[in-house]
């Protein structure tokens, strides 16, 4: 299944199986963990063993993903936002300029290899040493990547009661992130089309 930095990074706000919405980004630890999980997609830009998230990179990393969530609402317009912070976004005029900020933080340069025999391959480099500043700046990249790319307009937010995801759309018909909140959105539809009949029908009788 593919993965997308940005998408992972906004999806660190999640529903918590409990009605709720979980941050995976609330504490430094859970901030180290997630940034694990990202080693694969993060190879050959930075060393996730040598970062140990402190509070103010957890900062730092929760206000790109402030940004990214702000792009996120606005690409899936006239469709509604997630609703875990539709309240209180960053202006996106703000958000544009925060992400572009972030990634300009780190110089690289565009380097290709090509071994003999082999296919050529690129790779960036940096003069940049330190790995935080080049964590912060890989996901402020994968995301400018993300939204000028071909998936934006693929990009939606599930409208299933109690999920707050966004997610990219796979096929035609897709119209939820997993088959759990396909099942709970169609409950919910069947629910209210049975409360609105026995609504209905209690007027009748009354009438």
């Amino acid at each position: 299944m593919e993965r997308w930095l940005a998408l992972e990074l906004a999806s660190t706000i999640r529903h918590d199986g409990d009605g709720g919405v979980a941050d995976d980004l609330t504490t430094t630890d859970g901030t180290d963990v997630w940034i694990r999980t990202q080693a694969d997609g993060l190879a050959g830009q930075v060393d996730v063993g040598a970062i140990t998230a402190d509070e103010r990179l957890r900062a730092e990393i929760v206000e790109l993903r402030r940004a990214v969530r702000a792009l996120f609402a606005w690409t899936v317009r006239p469709a509604p936002p997630s609703r875990a912070d539709a309240h209180r976004l960053m202006p996106v005029d703000q958000a544009l300029a925060h992400l572009n900020a972030v990634a300009a933080r780190e110089p690289v340069a565009p380097q290709l290899d090509w071994p003999s025999g082999d296919s050529p391959t690129a790779r960036l480099l940096s003069a940049q040493s330190d790995p935080e500043v080049r964590l912060v700046a890989a996901l402020a990249r994968a995301a400018i990547d993300f939204l000028s790319g071909p998936h934006r307009e693929r990009l939606r937010s599930c409208t299933a009661p109690r999920c707050v995801r966004y997610f990219v759309k796979s096929h035609g018909r897709q119209e939820w992130c997993k088959p759990s909140c396909g099942n709970r959105a169609r409950a919910a539809r069947h629910y209210r089309r049975q409360t609105d009949r026995a609504t209905e029908a209690g007027r009748t009788v009354s009438g």
